[in-house]
């Protein structure tokens, strides 16, 4: 019975949760931090030990600390995996079965008789949603695995998570220790690895950045890799749409990419190659493709988290996205999401007819923002630190400035100045409604991290830091 109640809420979050969430409506391979998406699963919906409330779970231990006592904390200690138990591969898959039936869940396998049934494996996976842990814990019920998991993600719960199978890291930050605990997962262990190289949900639909080094990585493990594709998993539940779930058939294809002696025989560019080819995908323009209805009525909530900036008018900060459109509150243009996935504007030209077209033109401006040096970024931020497992640390509030030299934070009266440089990072860890706190920035290296939080009057839109960071890593590497 006590585990029933402890993991219920992992499928269930109530509905009056997702009403006050949405009113109205690195550069290496180390960087992958397991995904966001099982940082979501556990995280926002396992509640802490200590938690009070069962129907609460998408909460993280907050506590005020001075920032001269957070600077006397030392960072977690680097611990080896410990042995996943089938009772645990078991519970996952069983409490998964209800939320991947509601999504009329199915999957094929190609190729898979290449691998043996205990064979160590490295599992990659594309970043869709929250559904994604549900199902990698159907379709590897049957072998044990370590989930690469993004260290906020233990925050409170370390033993339990690390008991999972869960293998910590600082995302989008260089972690050696990750590689050695991988090695000795597949070596010692003989476990399979599971990650998600995007190393965050996908904002527009489309591919994240993979690390150019995981090629690397996986020549170093020397174990068969394994692809697994989903399908509908982000139209089922999209990152910006607020935790509001449609009716959209879900399912996945899992099949052997190489086996051990292919990859060995290839170089890390051909690898390479191949991920990249296999991590492409336009979830919207698929849909549109493939004549898949989602007729919601609050499909475009929250897309202006994505679609920042108005393709008519120019100016940025100014779109709401609410019930079937997106519009812009300085010059009235509208586009309706159709419920194939295609955009129309309720009046004139529809200037881009996929979400992907319209992220991929701020993208583009981004980059000319930073060719002709103009790019800059600036808010007033609440600041959480991360140094422990035990909780993160409200320090207080800052400023933080994002330019072409890359990020500098300041705050607390002074005592906090921090920098980042663009070559540090490959991409940006910046999400939406962290742990119901906010639009979220986060920078940091080995030692800490600050999840900076832009005040609503900055006007300062998350998805363009990570673009912007993008850019400019891009624009830095030889």
């Amino acid at each position: 019975m006590f585990f029933v109640r402890f993991f219920l809420p992992i499928l269930n979050p109530p509905q009056e949760k997702v009403k006050r969430l949405a009113p109205g409506l690195a550069e290496n391979v180390f960087c992958c931090r397991s995904s966001l998406w099982y940082n979501r699963f556990i995280h926002f919906r396992l509640p802490s030990a200590a938690a009070k409330d069962w129907s609460s779970p998408m909460k993280i231990k907050v506590t005020d600390l001075s920032y001269e006592e957070l600077c006397k904390l030392q960072p977690y200690p680097a611990k080896q995996p410990k042995k996943q138990g089938a009772f645990w591969r078991w519970l996952l898959k069983t409490v998964s079965a209800g939320e991947l039936k509601k999504a009329g869940f199915s999957y094929t396998l190609q190729d898979m008789d290449r691998i043996g049934p205990n064979e160590p494996c490295l599992f990659l996976m594309n970043h869709s949603s929250f559904i994604d842990l549900e199902i990698a814990a159907t379709l590897l019920a049957d072998r044990q695995y370590h989930i690469i998991c993004t260290d906020d993600g233990l925050v409170g719960k370390e033993g339990l998570m690390r008991t999972i199978g869960c293998i910590p890291t600082r995302k989008f930050i260089s972690d050696l220790g990750l590689v050695r605990n991988m090695k000795y997962a597949v070596s010692e262990l003989q476990s399979s690895i599971l990650m998600y190289p995007e190393a965050s949900y996908s904002f527009d639909g489309t591919a994240t950045p993979l690390p150019q080094s995981l090629g690397k990585l996986i020549k170093m493990l020397k174990v068969p890799v394994v692809m697994i594709r989903t399908e509908g998993a982000f139209l089922y539940d999209p990152l910006y749409n607020c935790l509001q779930k449609r009716k959209v058939p879900v399912s996945a294809h899992m099949k052997c990419l190489l086996t051990a002696q292919e990859a060995e025989a290839l170089t890390v560019a051909q690898i390479n190659d191949l991920l990249k080819t296999e991590f492409t995908f336009d979830h919207f323009r698929a849909q549109d493709e493939a004549g898949l209805v989602v007729n919601e009525p609050f499909r475009a909530d929250g897309l202006e988290r994505a679609l920042y900036q108005c393709p008519r008018c120019g100016k940025e900060h100014v779109m709401v996205g609410k019930g079937t459109s997106i519009r812009c509150t300085e010059c009235d243009a509208e586009y309706t999401l159709g419920e194939t996935g295609r955009l129309q504007a309720a009046e004139g030209e529809t200037e881009f007819a996929y979400v992907s077209d319209w992220y991929r033109w701020e993208r583009d401006n981004v980059r000319a923002e930073i060719e002709a040096g103009t790019y800059r970024l600036e808010a007033d931020v609440s600041i959480l630190a991360l140094v422990d497992l035990k909780s993160v640390y409200r320090i207080g509030t800052g400023h933080l400035v994002h330019t072409g030299e890359g990020f500098h934070l300041t705050g607390c009266d002074g005592k906090l100045d921090f920098s980042m440089t663009p070559a540090e990072s490959y991409s940006l860890y910046s999400d939406y409604y962290w742990y119901e706190l906010g639009d979220m920035i986060c920078i940091g290296n080995s030692r800490i991290r600050y999840y900076c939080f832009p005040t609503p009057e900055s006007g300062v839109d998350v998805a363009k830091a990570r673009l912007a960071a993008e850019e400019l890593f891009k624009a830095r590497r030889p």
